[in-house]
Parts: C-alpha cells; sequence; structure tokens
C-alpha cells in the first residue's frame, strides 16, 4: 500500500489549543486514541501524554503542561464517537484513574485481532502485515514523563494512532466476512468498563503477592512484610517503581537470611549502590519484623468443589470451541463470563441468559452447548 508523507503532529500543551482540538474532534465520528504512561520510571503510574488521531491530523495532548484536562471528558463519554484503541484496558484504566473520564463507545484494533484469529496482534505486527509499516518499538519502555520529548518519541507516539483508523476499517470488514462482528462489538463495550470487573475481590498486602512467601515462617513473612513497607517509603521519596529499588526475589532471600548487618545484607544479592543507599532502612526493616507481631495470610474464600467442577467443565468446554474457530480460548468465552457460571449454576433458560445478558450473540451461537455443560435443561415451547 502506497503511504503518503506524515505531517508533523500537532502539540497541544496550553488550555486554548485543548479546547480548539476537543472542539474540533467533537465533530469526528471516529477518533484514534492511546496514551503514555511512566510505570517503568516513577513509584506512582501517570499517563504523561494522550494521542489523538483524525483523518486529517494528529495531536500529542501533553497532561503534564495542563491542569484541566474536562474539556477531553465528552469526547470520550460521547456514544456517537467511536473511540479507537489498540488494546484498550490498559489505556481505559489509566485515563479512568487519572481524569476520570468514563467511556461509552469503543473500538479495540487488538481485541478484533484476536477475535479473528491473527496469532500476531501486536500493533506493530499488524502496521507490518496491513501497511508494509516496519516500526521502530525502541521508545516503549522509554520515560515518557521527561520534558522535552525526544524527535523519535514524538515519533513513536504519533504512529500509534496515526494509522489506526484505517487498521480498524480493515478488521471490521474482515469481522464480518467472517461473522464475528456482533461477537467483536459486545466485548468492545464490555472493555469499557473494565474498572468494575474486581471491586468485590480482597486486595492482598504487597508481601502477600510476592512467589515465595508461602515457604517462609511467620517470622519471616512478618519480616518481608516490614520489608516491603520499608521499601514503598523509600519508592515514594525517590519516587522510583518499587522494582528499580529492591527486586522482589533479594527481598525474599532477605526475609529468608534474617540478616543483622550491612555485610550480611550484601550476601542476599544487593548491589553496593543499593547498600549504600538503602542497606540501613533495609536493616531497620528486619529490626522491626523481629519483633513485631507475627502476620497471617489475607484469608481467601475457598471455592466449593462444585463451583471448581464446573469451571473444569467449562474450560474444557471453551478449550475444544477455540480449536474449531482459531481463536484463544478466552475470546470464546470471557474469564468473567466462566466465573459466573461457574459460580452462579443457572439451573434454567431464564437464568442462564440473565449471567450472559451483555452478550447475546454467545446466548444465539453457544447457548444449547454451554447449557448443556451445564446441565441446564432447554425449555420447549
Amino acid at each position: 500500500m502506497n503511504l503518503a508523507p506524515l505531517s508533523a503532529p500537532l502539540l497541544v500543551d496550553t488550555p486554548s489549543a485543548l479546547k480548539d482540538m476537543a472542539e474540533l474532534l467533537s465533530r469526528e465520528p471516529r477518533l484514534a486514541v492511546d496514551t503514555e504512561a511512566n510505570s517503568l520510571h516513577a513509584f506512582q503510574e501517570r499517563v504523561c501524554l494522550i494521542q489523538f488521531s483524525t483523518p486529517q491530523a494528529d495531536y500529542l495532548v501533553d497532561p503534564l503542561a495542563l491542569v484541566d484536562l474536562t474539556y477531553l471528558a465528552p469526547l470520550f463519554s460521547d456514544q456517537h464517537i467511536e473511540i479507537i484503541f489498540h488494546a484498550a484496558e490498559y489505556d481505559v484504566l489509566g485515563l479512568q484513574r487519572d481524569f476520570d473520564f468514563s467511556f461509552s463507545h469503543l473500538f479495540d484494533t487488538m481485541l478484533a485481532a484476536r477475535v479473528l484469529g491473527y496469532k500476531q496482534v501486536g500493533l506493530a505486527s499488524l502496521l507490518s502485515d496491513k501497511f508494509g509499516l516496519e516500526v521502530d518499538k525502541h521508545n516503549q519502555k522509554a520515560d515518557w514523563g521527561a520534558r522535552p520529548l525526544s524527535p523519535s518519541m514524538i515519533d513513536y507516539a504519533r504512529l500509534d494512532t496515526h494509522y489506526l483508523i484505517a487498521l480498524r476499517d480493515i478488521l471490521e470488514n474482515e469481522l464480518h466476512d467472517k461473522n464475528r462482528w456482533e461477537l467483536a462489538n459486545e466485548d468492545f463495550q464490555r472493555n469499557c468498563f473494565v474498572n468494575t470487573n474486581n471491586k468485590d475481590r480482597p486486595v492482598r498486602a504487597a508481601w502477600e503477592r510476592i512467589d515465595g512467601r508461602q515457604d517462609l515462617t511467620h517470622r519471616q513473612q512478618t519480616i518481608l512484610r516490614e520489608l516491603c513497607l520499608g521499601r514503598e517509603r523509600l519508592a515514594a521519596r525517590l519516587d522510583r517503581p518499587l522494582f528499580k529499588v529492591v527486586d522482589d526475589r533479594v527481598l525474599l532471600k532477605i526475609a529468608t537470611a534474617e540478616p543483622r548487618s550491612l555485610d550480611q545484607l550484601a550476601s542476599a544479592g544487593l548491589s553496593e549502590r543499593q547498600l549504600q543507599r538503602f542497606g540501613k532502612t533495609l536493616l531497620e526493616s528486619i529490626e522491626r519484623g523481629l519483633t513485631a507481631p507475627l502476620v497471617h495470610a489475607t484469608e481467601m474464600e475457598r471455592t466449593p468443589d462444585a463451583v471448581l467442577n464446573r469451571l473444569q467443565r467449562l474450560k474444557a468446554w471453551r478449550k475444544k470451541k477455540a480449536e474449531e474457530m482459531g481463536v484463544e480460548s478466552d475470546v470464546i468465552l470471557p474469564r468473567v463470563y466462566m466465573q459466573a457460571l461457574a459460580e452462579q449454576n443457572p439451573r434454567n433458560s431464564q437464568t442462564f441468559e440473565k449471567v450472559l445478558t451483555g452478550s447475546p450473540w454467545r446466548i444465539e451461537n453457544f447457548g444449547p452447548e454451554l447449557m448443556n455443560v451445564l446441565g441446564i435443561k432447554s425449555t420447549v415451547a
């Protein structure tokens, strides 16, 4: 495909420029959007750049230079404007978290590719496949909170949205050709509400999320808890992600060894620089852990055997169905639906359809098979 040369993207970093851009974009039926965040470079991740593309222009909005982004809110919540993302969940979560934006009409090019059965669904792979583009991804892990943005970062950011509208149209045609448009569209709209999926699940403390902590004694787990708290204070003060202060595996080794001196601490795998900067704080955390009341892991509700049995049957069914359709298993039955079916155990077609109320396509196309898996007798009029 012959592609026209790209004009320079428009940087939006003043309230007046943001207002003007928002007014222009409000007239568009489709907007390609992406975000860049600084999760690899800061203690608290934040959205550092928002990219918009229309068929006419590319825009780079700088949230770090703008106090108020409310001009953008109506664009995202307008059901008449389709917002096109690639891998929408991460962007939606970030925009909800940082700016309280809500969404009502999405298209996700990565999800579309997954529903179609593509093996390589990264944006770079799809742009190469559809447009013959080779995208340089070395800025993927760049510090997007740094200013000024380098020319290569600007170019990278703009390419993440510039071709999304054209890619979206190609994928929609393929979805219609395979009779999977309704399925994909249902899942696009479910992604408008990704923040609500795990609301009622208990949150584990940081030390409980470290692999291997179950092999420690209660005293060592208590030390690990104090080490995690100490690391968090250091990371907040330095504005660095936790893993760039001390890695989880090193904390686990420290808790296991219970060192009492810098020399003993060094043997756990800390670098000389880490010893100099963090050694005192870590030793103080160990001392607190040695005398603090013993910790106990968060009580997680045990899944009943009947639910586990239904889950196994549903997983086996969706794996077989996925092989038939040439897609990944979660495309057939996303975890949110599979878990709900297993836990709620609907006993008739009405309650079954209520569980899958957000996916009429799955009810129509998979309903009889799923009800058979669950042992639900279909009612015949």
